[in-house]
């Protein structure tokens, strides 16, 4: 399972607009590939750890915990960093 976090606070334009990118990549994905995507949302305003990391970066998106982007997100290189990792994911799951 790959996990893409997506790291926001309450009306914030850019985290919509990222929202939007995200649901738009992963409904463009092969069904198997989608359902072994697990988006996360969380927000700054509830969680002061996450705010302390990244309050001035909002939007932040994470795969498998890692930085993918932050303020700005591109579609095409979300599309092909989800893809790489549902790829390694399954081939981990085959070993």
């Amino acid at each position: 399972m790959t996990t893409l976090t997506l790291i926001g606070k309450p009306d914030c334009h850019l985290c919509d607009v990222a929202s939007e990118i995200i649901d738009a990549v992963v409904a463009e994905l092969p069904d198997a590939a989608a359902e072994s995507i697990e988006i996360v949302e969380a927000s700054i305003a509830d969680d002061p750890a996450l705010y302390e990391l990244w309050w001035e970066k909002i939007p932040v998106v994470l795969i498998d915990g890692e930085l993918h982007a932050h303020w700005r997100l591109s579609a095409d290189r979300l599309r092909a960093a989800l893809e790489e990792a549902v790829t390694r994911d399954a081939s981990k799951e085959s070993k």
